[in-house]
């Protein structure tokens, strides 16, 4: 996630990309509940070593407000992104903050990141060529960088689901490939605990 966010602030792209696969057929597939929370279950494969990296944790996504990303395991951190600011936590402390307003690049960072999550197309394809193929129920897309500082960086990206984003799987140029699997979706007011709710 840190890989991604670093990658995005390299990236200056704007134009918007001619679309290979139905958007908005996806679009319509997708849930949009207000609040969104739930399991990934992160593997990181780094190049030259064979043994994974493993990661879980929670994650929600609340409309007009932000993303909540919490390793629980195997260390506990939180990266928390709103409109106005890009939080890092290493347990209770602060430990790298952005601003927007000192930043610009921290907004576009953080409309991406949310649409990732949300599977929100239209906004990736700002800075992502859109491929893919829809289903009855499912729907895949591979996402390319159109930005040569993202593309380096990043690679591709692939998604695929139904109603929710199910699987990202981010293949960086380097050779490393972070997969990650969703589950245990929650939606409503129900759906973040008292304590993430306070981090927003």
């Amino acid at each position: 996630m840190k890989r991604l966010v670093t990658a995005i602030v390299l990236a200056s792209a704007t134009l918007v990309a001619q679309a290979a696969v139905p958007v908005a057929k996806i679009q319509a597939m997708l849930a949009k509940p207000a609040t969104m929370c739930g399991r990934f279950d992160q593997t990181k494969q780094l190049a030259g070593m064979k043994k994974p990296l493993p990661a879980n944790g929670r994650f929600c996504v609340v409309q007009d407000k932000g993303v909540l990303w919490r390793t629980l395991q195997p260390f506990p951190n939180t990266l928390r992104l709103t409109k106005g600011e890009i939080v890092h936590y290493q347990g209770d402390r602060v430990s790298m903050r952005l601003d927007a307003k000192t930043e610009p690049t921290v907004r576009m960072i953080n409309q991406v990141l949310f649409a990732l999550l949300a599977g929100d197309l239209a906004q990736l394809e700002t800075l992502f060529v859109v491929d893919g193929t829809v289903g009855k129920d499912s729907w895949d897309v591979t996402l390319t960088a159109r930005e040569p500082a993202l593309a380096k960086a990043i690679g591709t990206i692939k998604l695929d689901g139904g109603a929710y984003v199910k699987n990202i799987v981010m293949s960086e140029a380097s050779g490393d490939r972070t997969s990650i699997v969703f589950s245990n979706i929650e939606t409503g007011d129900k759906a973040m605990t008292a304590d993430e709710a306070a981090l927003f």
